[in-house]
C-alpha cells in the first residue's frame, strides 16, 4: 500500500513539473495537431497541383480528351502552349511537365498504328516527377483506349478488371499519413518527456532530495513512467478523435479501445527506454543527441515514420521490415514501434480483433519488461552513483 501511495504522489509530482514546463508542453501541442495535419495534407508522393503544359499539334476529338483529363487536385489546368515554348517553360521551370501531342495522332490511333506522344519532365521536382510520370502515363492510356473502344469498329468485347480496394477504397494518403504520424508522435513523445523529467530533476538537484525521502528507485521509476504514459495517452486520444476523426475525416475501422489497450503496453516499452537514455546521457544536449541515433532508425525502420520515410525516397517511403534483410529483420523485432505500427495499421486500417493482433500485444509486453528491468538497472547505478 506505501509502495502504490508513493507511486501515485510522486507521479501526481511529476505532472505538476510537465505543466510549469512549457517548452515541453508546446512540443506535446505541436507534435499531436499542427505536425499531423500538415503531414497528412502534404505528402511528398502525393501529386498534388502540378503544373503542366500541353502542346496539340493535332486539335481532335482525342486531343481534347486527353487535355480534359487533367485536372485539379493532381494537376493544375493544362496550359496550351506552342512547341517554341515548350523548352523555354520548362526552362524558367513554370511547368512541371510538358504533354505534345503529335499530328495526325487521332487518324493514327484509329488506324491501328503506334503514335508516340512525347512526355517532358523537370526531373529538379523529383517527388512530382517520379510519381507525376506514372500518373500521366496512365491518364494518356486510359483516354487513348476508351477512345478506341468508342470509335473503333474493329474493337470487340473486352475482358473487364473490377478493382475492389480494401480498406482504403479512395487510395487516400492522407488516410495513411495521419494515423502513422499519431504513431510517430506517441513514440516521440513517451522517449522525449520520461527522459526529460529525469534530466530536469538531475539539473535542478532534486534527485538528491528524493534520495533523501524514504522512497525506492523502483518507486522514482514507475512513477515517472505512469505520468508520462498517461499525459501521452490522453493527448493522443484527443488527437485522433478531434483532429484525425474530426478535421481530417479519416475514417476508424477497429475498436479504439483495443488500440489504446496496445498503445498503453508500447508507452510502457517506450518511457522506460526515455529513462534508460536518461541514465546513460549527462546532459540535455547529449540526451538530444541520444534520441538523434536511437529514436530516428527505430521510426524510420518500423515503419512508423511515413512523412520521413516519403521525404527520403520519392517513391514514397523506405523498405519496411518485411522487405529488410535478415539481420536488419531480426534486429527490429526487438523494437516496440514494430509491434505498434502492426497493432495500428491492423487494428486502424483493417478492424482486426485481439484474435489477430495478440502476437504483436504479447511482443509489447515483453519488450516492455525487459526495458524495464534494464532501465531500473541503469537507474539504481545511477542513483548509487549519485549518493
Amino acid at each position: 500500500m506505501r509502495v502504490a501511495r508513493n507511486i501515485l504522489y510522486l507521479g501526481i509530482k511529476e505532472l505538476r513539473s510537465l505543466m510549469r514546463d512549457p517548452i515541453l508542453l508546446l512540443l506535446i501541442a505541436f507534435a499531436l495537431t499542427l505536425n499531423i495535419y500538415s503531414a497528412a495534407k502534404a505528402m511528398p508522393e502525393t501529386l498534388n497541383k502540378a503544373p503542366i503544359a500541353i502542346v496539340d499539334e493535332d486539335q481532335s476529338a482525342l486531343s481534347a480528351r486527353i487535355r480534359d483529363a487533367f485536372y485539379p487536385p493532381s494537376f493544375l489546368p493544362p496550359v496550351l502552349i506552342s512547341p517554341a515554348e515548350m523548352d523555354a517553360r520548362m526552362d524558367a521551370g513554370l511547368d512541371t511537365f510538358a504533354l505534345m501531342i503529335p499530328p495526325d495522332f487521332e487518324r493514327d490511333v484509329l488506324a491501328g498504328r503506334r503514335p508516340e506522344v512525347q512526355l517532358n519532365i523537370d526531373a529538379t521536382r523529383m517527388s512530382q516527377a517520379f510519381t507525376g510520370a506514372n500518373y500521366v502515363q496512365a491518364i494518356v492510356s486510359a483516354e487513348v483506349n476508351g477512345f478506341v473502344q468508342r470509335h473503333s469498329a474493329k474493337a470487340g468485347p473486352k475482358i473487364g478488371l473490377a478493382v475492389r480496394t480494401a480498406f482504403n477504397p479512395e487510395l487516400n494518403r492522407i488516410w495513411y499519413g495521419a494515423v502513422m504520424e499519431i504513431v510517430s508522435a506517441i513514440t516521440m513523445l513517451a522517449v522525449v518527456l520520461t527522459g526529460a523529467a529525469l534530466i530536469r530533476e538531475r539539473e535542478h538537484g532534486t534527485v538528491e532530495h528524493l534520495l533523501a525521502m524514504p522512497v525506492t528507485p523502483f518507486e522514482i521509476m514507475a512513477s515517472k513512467v505512469w505520468a508520462m504514459a498517461l499525459v501521452v495517452l490522453v493527448v493522443s486520444a484527443l488527437s485522433l478523435s478531434l483532429l484525425v476523426r474530426g478535421v481530417l475525416a479519416v475514417p476508424i475501422q477497429g475498436s479504439l479501445a483495443l488500440f489504446f489497450a496496445g498503445t498503453a503496453l508500447h508507452l510502457f516499452a517506450t518511457t522506460a527506454l526515455g529513462i534508460f537514455l536518461a541514465t546513460i546521457a549527462r546532459s540535455m544536449p547529449q540526451f538530444a543527441l541520444l534520441l538523434f541515433m536511437t529514436l530516428l532508425p527505430m521510426q524510420i525502420l518500423s515503419g512508423a515514420g511515413g512523412i520521413l520515410r516519403a521525404q527520403a525516397f520519392s517513391s514514397g517511403g523506405l523498405k519496411q521490415h518485411e522487405g529488410m534483410a535478415g539481420i536488419i529483420d531480426v534486429i527490429m523485432q526487438a523494437a516496440p514501434t514494430t509491434h505498434f505500427v502492426e497493432i495500428s495499421q491492423a487494428i486502424l486500417f483493417r478492424g482486426a480483433g485481439l484474435d489477430v493482433v495478440w502476437p504483436q500485444f504479447l511482443s509489447l509486453a515483453g519488450i516492455g519488461a525487459i526495458l524495464f528491468v534494464l532501465s531500473l538497472a541503469r537507474f539504481r547505478k545511477t542513483l548509487a552513483m549519485m549518493a
